[in-house]
């Protein structure tokens, strides 16, 4: 399948460079920001999910009627939502879309912002449910017949949904660094979702989800998609001047409100995922990895989400990613700090640069 890329909407011109955290839905600017994606060449963008904000699917809807081509990854966390209302919900918007949703799994990192929405599951109970729960909606697609369920967290009789994908199944993201996350995405994930690490981290885990994929008996893989915050300008010298820049912000930041890293990782003082943990381990061996990946703005932020960037010039950065694409990247999601304009520059100068170099090599090996 070609390289794809992936964003992640935004609702409003609030961002984590401006810092100015207003809730409120702009209609305005969420239509401008869908279409930005879309002219830029985006296929994908995340619809992210937390407690503490707007309904997913209710956004999802919104984007797709203001596009023709963007696909919706809605964040799901099972904790919210019963699978079989899942497994409806994400029909409908893959009708209202023509085809468009894909579904991305969040097992929840954090035991404090699960409680928030009355979640107290352990984390490997949490994994279990995810399983449980994927294999409901799938069974939910692709059944005609009334079926029944008797799960350990999951129980209905004699269920059955008329309503129906438009291409017989929806596509299933699943994310995470542990074990359990390995397990689950590689038995049954279309798509397996990484934060950026260097590039041996990468290839240690594109490895451990292909070898349990092996384990579950499947003849293929999930796609990998990697996610990056690249910081980009013309040159090197003033794409790093960028990145100290936004540095200084988000280290001020960091213990303000909605930006602060005790609230972003759900009231805690120290991430409990895997993810953010290896994040920070990272960070601390070294700024600088391979040939643009920067750590410095995962420590400022707690690493509490995707928050490594890539920084240099438009070919820097655009090269960097290529390097991921020969481990095996087939996905590659990139969001900005300052997300609308770094949206407007990556679908300008990135995204170009990419494609023209895939589709030399791949003329070239056609010839």
């Amino acid at each position: 399948m070609p390289v794809e890329f992936i964003s992640a909407i935004n609702v409003n011109a609030s961002n984590e460079v401006n810092g100015r955290g207003d809730p409120a839905i702009d209609v305005g600017f969420l239509r401008r920001y869908a279409r930005v994606l879309e002219d830029g060449g985006f296929d994908y963008t995340l619809v992210p999910y937390n407690s503490s904000f707007h309904d997913p699917f209710g956004v999802a809807v919104a984007l797709t009627q203001v596009t023709e081509r963007l696909r919706p990854i809605v964040a799901l966390r099972p904790n919210t939502m019963y699978p079989t209302v899942a497994a409806k919900a994400l029909v409908t918007l893959d009708q209202l879309s023509g085809g468009r949703a894909v579904v991305h799994f969040i097992a929840g990192g954090s035991d404090a912002e699960q409680a928030r929405e009355g979640d107290r599951l352990s984390k490997s109970e949490r994994y279990e449910r995810e399983e449980e729960y994927i294999r409901i909606l799938r069974r939910v697609w692709s059944s005609t017949e009334p079926f029944d369920h008797a799960g350990k967290y999951y129980s209905f009789e004699n269920f059955v949904s008329v309503v129906r994908p438009v291409h017989g199944t929806i596509p299933i993201s699943v994310g995470g660094s542990s074990d359990d996350a390995y397990r689950v995405g590689g038995a049954l994930g279309d798509i397996f979702g990484l934060w950026g690490e260097p590039l041996a981290d990468t290839k240690e885990q594109m490895d451990r989800v292909a070898a349990e994929a092996r384990r579950a008996g499947r003849a293929d893989t999930p796609r990998i998609w990697v996610t990056f915050r690249p910081i980009v300008a013309a040159t090197d010298a003033l794409a790093w001047e960028k990145a100290e820049r936004i540095l200084q912000i988000l280290q001020g930041r960091a213990g303000a409100g909605l930006w602060s890293t005790k609230q972003r990782w759900g009231g805690g003082e120290a991430p409990a995922n895997v993810g953010s943990q290896r994040l920070l381990a990272i960070a601390k061996r070294q700024d600088v990895h391979d040939r643009a990946l920067w750590t410095p703005t995962a420590t400022a932020t707690g690493a509490a989400g995707a928050s490594t960037a890539l920084v240099g010039s438009y070919e820097t950065v655009a090269a960097a990613i290529l390097d991921y694409i020969d481990l095996g990247a087939e996905l590659i999601s990139i969001r900005g700090y300052d997300n609308l304009d770094d949206a407007i520059d990556y679908g300008r100068y990135v995204i170009p640069l990419v494609r023209q170099e895939l589709a030399r090599r791949s003329a070239v090996t056609v010839a």
